[in-house]
C-alpha cells in the first residue's frame, strides 16, 4: 500500500462518510478510571465524525497517572439516603433495633437485602 498524504487521507475518509477534524489548542486530556486518572499533556487530538458518532484519537508523549482521592468515595457513601420505611421494614423482618437497621443500611449503601444479610449474619456490629 502506498503512503497517503494528509490531504489524500482526508479525501478517502470523506468517501466513506467520515469527517476528520484536528482539535487545536488542547492542553490536557484526562481519562478517569475507578482507581486512577490518566493525564496526557499537550496531546494531538483528532475527531473522526460519522453520522452516528464521534471517535476521538488522542496521541501524546507526556502521559502520567494520578491516584484518585479517597474523599470522593467517602462523600458518595455519605450521600446514601435511608428512608424510615426501609428502616421499619428491616426492623420488622429481622427484629433488630432501628439503630442497627440504619447502620446496616448505611454499610450496605441503601441495599435492603444486603442490610438484612449483614444483620442476620452478625456483621453489622
Amino acid at each position: 500500500m502506498l503512503p497517503l498524504s494528509p490531504h489524500e487521507f482526508k479525501k478517502m475518509l470523506k468517501r466513506y462518510g467520515i469527517e476528520l477534524e484536528e482539535l487545536k489548542g488542547v492542553e490536557r486530556v484526562e481519562i478517569h478510571l475507578a482507581d486512577k486518572i490518566l493525564v496526557i499533556n499537550s496531546p494531538q487530538v483528532l475527531a473522526f465524525k460519522t453520522h452516528k458518532q464521534t471517535v476521538f484519537q488522542v496521541v501524546g508523549e507526556e502521559v502520567y497517572e494520578e491516584q484518585r482521592s479517597k474523599p470522593a468515595a467517602t462523600e458518595a457513601a455519605e450521600e446514601v439516603k435511608i428512608s424510615e420505611d426501609d428502616v421499619k421494614f428491616i426492623v420488622e423482618y429481622t427484629g433488630a433495633t432501628p439503630e442497627k437497621a440504619r447502620e446496616a443500611l448505611i454499610k450496605a449503601k441503601g441495599d435492603i437485602a444486603r442490610a438484612i444479610m449483614l444483620i442476620t449474619s452478625g456483621e453489622s456490629k
